[in-house]
């Protein structure tokens, strides 16, 4: 079968000078069974006479008129239904189709609970795909007012983006939105469990499926704290009023993003409902997945990209946002250490592959909304979010608010492009930001900032050599060891500059410290070098810095050193092994350990030297438990005994653990404890089918399914391995989730020899797959199922080979490309 057309930017722009769109009436009926029933009626003008399209994916198209005039269904090309010979004047369209329901995450999705038996289903329209819901004219810059009615089963409750009303029977509706763009329609459907309440006149709202009702009602105190926190911060802000009329939070299964702001009604991953104990650092995550969707109110809901090319001005903003706004006004108030350790790697990761592209790219590198669905990435987030803060430092915050605030008036309810935005900034500095976006948003790669120290006597200067062009203001921090305490740092001094520097360098005063760190306080987009003198002081004493912040940039530092093959892999290990136990920032410690594991026990190096490490990861996890049997750090505790379970060479201690329903002075073995465990000893042979199965009835929940699909695939015997092959590659029944639980299972680094005969099939089974199943599950089977652990010549030759000569989607392409740049990276780094 053909693929679908996609929308391109030349076509978005014509249609866009033609039409005019108003009105949306859409009708959906979800008691018909197996699809669901979709009637639509579009309102628009057409500016002068010509032709166009509007978009549909249906099951089957029963009829469509325009201004009364029948369309002949057989005309459907794709998802393409042609209007032809429209005249310069209002029109009525009417499409009345049969849709089908998703498993994938994609339009309609719907989900049956294996808990009670309960089926929800909800809208994910991101992008393109609004047409697998309902017909429409699917672009960002068509934006129209949309009126909702829903037929639902008797018990349901139905949510939208404005208020709903139960009229009996199951009908619903809902309250016309103002004029918003089509992908941001949001229905979810099912019988919710639901905490209401009300702040300053607005109601608000948090839902989840019934199973999980117990764990919502725990944690609701904390979850609307944290939105009304945000909304009050965001009304001292911003000079606009919340846009819409009610603001619901719904935690959805099988969720393939984090959440999606849909004006009105935020969905969130329900893996957010913790079932289970969480550090304090995932629900720091979890608050700024809040803030960061309420951002998106404003930065995408009122004011909305024109195309695909400015989603920067979306997830940018809102990534810089809601690490701010929890900052200013929640009680994580260190988020940005998280920031720095967890989240800016993803951004630098990105930046270095050959799929780089700038922040904001040039609308001729986004032709179509296939090319635009990959720049959802580190880099329009997590390099954007770095870039902003850098423009909010040297602008400062109140002409920086100022700009947003004229961007928002300006612009309310309609679309806007960088160059709309940077002229809202500029008339409200005297700074050139023009220059600025030039050099921070239309360029590529991450520049790499290297001290150069000279010291005479009673002086010392430092110089700053740059790899890179782009400029930077940055702070220095300087360091000595404390006389008392050898293994502490304390701060001297800490100075901002500009890089470039002035040809005279930053000269100062006093003997040359023990430790330079530049981007101290982690305000640059940068990679750190430490200088020769620096480095022996940093690794002997980097748990003594004072700051977390400081000490997650000497760690990424530290990281990239290890990436660009300058440090060797062991002694990035040792460092952690040495200051880990004295670590007392959560963020700091979650982030070193998963890369010591992943990155570098299971690839960076040679399969002889990974129980070495597996060893020390295990005794340093073992230590980091011992020190917290006082019971003084939970999330530190919890952290330590998850890593340690993940690295575990031997089976008999997790026996125990298993048998006894706890760690040796706790935690208790909560469910997902229970199914890490479990997973470990499938790994390494240690457990089979009937201690799965038992688990399973145990717990029974769709979490209990992904874990168990983990463990099955995990079992180190060539059934399980066919069996999950077979569950990925050659039928297409798997959900998103289960898919993700079975790849995640099927590589080990302990079972290489066990599946080196399925790595050449990898590559043509994905793309094939990709090829019938879509963009999500193609993003699924990139992430996790590539297989990882084989770092040799012949998985990259192989992978190379498929790039060259084999036609794919792009999302698969885009996901081939990234890991086998990743690939390289680890056999250069073995080599090294």
């Amino acid at each position: 079968m053909a693929p679908m057309p996609v929308l391109t930017h030349d076509e978005a722009q014509t249609r866009a000078r033609l039409l005019d769109v108003r009105h949306y009436s859409v009708e959906l009926d979800l008691t018909t069974g197996e699809t669901f029933a979709s009637r639509t009626v579009i309102g628009f003008t057409a500016r002068a006479d010509g032709d166009t399209f509007v978009e549909l994916k249906p099951a089957t198209l029963r009829s469509a008129t325009l201004d009364g005039r029948h369309l002949d269904p057989e005309r459907l090309d794709g998802n393409r239904l042609p209007l032809t010979g429209l005249t310069e004047g209002e029109h009525e369209l009417r499409i009345d189709a049969t849709m089908h329901y998703s498993r994938t995450g994609e339009g309609m999705h719907r989900f049956t609970d294996p808990a009670d038996g309960e089926t929800y289903v909800y809208t994910q329209l991101f992008l393109d795909d609004v047409q697998r819901v309902f017909a429409a004219f699917d672009q960002p810059d068509l934006k129209a007012v949309f009126a909702l009615s829903v037929t639902a089963p008797e018990g349901w409750t139905v949510l939208a983006n404005g208020v709903t009303t139960h009229h009996g029977d199951g009908r619903w509706t809902a309250a016309p939105t103002p004029r918003i763009p089509t992908y941001l329609v949001a229905v979810a459907a099912g019988p919710w469990h639901s905490v209401r309440t009300e702040h300053r006149g607005l109601p608000f709202g948090i839902h989840c499926r019934r199973s999980l009702a117990p764990h919502l009602d725990e944690d609701a105190d904390e979850i609307l704290d944290i939105t009304r926190q945000c909304y009050d911060r965001y009304h001292e802000k911003f000079e606009e009023p919340y846009p819409f009329d009610s603001y619901d939070q719904a935690f959805v299964p099988e969720f393939n993003a984090g959440a999606m702001e849909n004006p009105g009604l935020v969905t969130f991953r329900d893996e957010f409902v913790y079932r289970s104990a969480v550090t304090d650092t995932e629900r720091q995550t979890r608050a700024m997945v809040i803030a960061h969707e309420m951002a998106h109110m404003w930065f995408g809901d009122l004011v909305t990209l024109r195309w695909w090319d400015d989603i920067w001005l979306n997830e940018s903003f809102a990534e810089y946002m809601g690490y701010q706004t929890l900052t200013e006004a929640t009680r994580f108030t260190d988020t940005w250490t998280d920031f720095a350790i967890g989240r800016k790697s993803w951004g630098y990761d990105a930046d270095q592959r050959p799929s780089t592209h700038p922040v904001a790219p040039d609308s001729d590198k986004v032709p179509d909304t296939a090319s635009a669905l990959l720049n959802f990435d580190g880099i329009s987030y997590a390099k954007g979010a770095s870039a902003l803060r850098q423009l909010v430092a040297w602008l400062g915050e109140k002409d920086f608010l100022a700009g947003i605030n004229i961007h928002f008036a300006r612009h309310r309810f309609g679309n806007a492009t960088l160059a709309d935005f940077i002229d809202s900034l500029a008339e409200a500095t005297d700074r050139d930001v023009h220059t600025w976006a030039a050099a921070w948003l239309r360029t590529t790669g991450v520049d790499t900032l290297t001290p150069r120290i000279t010291a005479e006597a009673g002086t010392w200067r430092l110089d700053i050599d740059r790899d890179g062009s782009r400029p930077h203001r940055i702070a220095v921090g300087t360091y000595d060891r404390d006389p008392v305490d050898g293994r502490a740092l304390v701060l001297r001094e800490r100075f901002e500059t500009d890089v470039p520097q002035d040809p005279g360098g930053t000269v100062r005063t006093g003997r040359r410290p023990d430790l330079v760190v530049l981007n101290d306080g982690d305000l640059g987009y940068a990679k750190i070098r430490l200088d020769a003198h620096s480095a022996e002081p940093a690794l002997r004493g980097l748990s003594g810095i004072p700051d977390p912040l400081t000490r997650a940039v000497v760690w990424n530092s530290l990281r990239d050193t290890v990436r660009d093959g300058l440090l060797e892999p062991a002694a990035y290990l040792e460092t952690a092994r040495a200051h880990l136990p004295h670590e007392h920032d959560l963020a700091i410690v979650q982030g070193v350990l998963a890369f010591a594991r992943t990155q570098i026990a299971d690839r960076y190096l040679a399969p002889g030297d990974r129980p070495a490490a597996l060893a020390l990861l295990t005794d340093l996890t073992r230590d980091l438990i011992r020190r917290t049997e006082d019971g003084s750090h939970p999330g530190l505790r919890l952290t330590a005994v998850r890593h340690f379970i993940d690295a575990a060479a031997h089976p008999n201690g997790l026996h125990d653990w298993l048998a006894d329903g706890s760690v040796p002075g706790g935690p208790t073995l909560d469910a997902e404890l229970r199914w890490r465990v479990l997973g470990r000893l499938a790994v390494l042979g240690a457990t089979g089918d009937a201690e799965i199965a038992a688990e399973l009835d145990r717990d029974p929940s769709a979490t209990g399914q992904e874990g168990a699909a983990r463990c099955r695939a995990a079992l180190p015997i060539p059934e399980a391995k066919a069996a999950a092959w077979s569950r990925l590659f050659e039928t297409d029944d798997l959900s998103n989730y289960l898919f993700a639980a079975t790849a995640q299972g099927f590589w080990q680094p302990e079972q290489a020899e066990l599946v080196r005969a399925y790595v050449p099939r990898f590559y043509p089974a994905a793309v094939a797959l990709a090829d019938r199943r879509g963009p999500a599950i193609a993003e699924a089977a990139g992430r996790h199922a590539f297989p990882l652990h084989a770092v040799d010549a012949e998985t990259l030759r192989l992978g190379e080979e498929c790039l060259r000569d084999t036609a794919m989607i792009p999302l698969m392409r885009r996901k081939l490309v990234d890991q086998l740049d990743d690939l390289r990276r680890a056999l250069r780094v073995r080599g090294a």
